[in-house]
């Protein structure tokens, strides 16, 4: 299982419009690609000296091909319409990681 992982720190002016887009319209499309299972979405508890509030995108896929795929099919598009909405309001990193091993209790 790969984590695709985007940590986006997001300006206070803009927070509210940004939840509501990623929550109604971003995650819901990304996941409609059929290239992930399932996302996560959670806030960053840390406060970051810049100011803004900082979340987490946990997007879960089968494969690294898989990821690939969006990256040349999708990822153009998305990323984009982010940056026309938000700007220079959205700072954002992105991560790979592969689950090696899964506890429960």
């Amino acid at each position: 299982m790969i984590i695709y992982n985007v940590t986006i720190n997001i300006d206070d002016s803009v927070h509210d419009q940004w939840v509501n887009w990623m929550k109604d319209k971003h995650i819901p499309e990304i996941l409609a690609t059929g290239k992930f299972t399932e996302a996560k979405m959670v806030r960053v508890l840390i406060v970051e000296e810049m100011g803004g509030t900082t979340y987490s995108i946990q997007y879960f896929t089968e494969s690294k091909e898989m990821l690939e795929r969006y990256y040349q099919e999708d990822a153009p598009k998305f990323r984009e319409e982010g940056m026309r909405l938000f700007g220079d309001k959205m700072l954002a990193f992105r991560t790979e990681l592969e689950l090696v091993h899964e506890f429960k209790r």
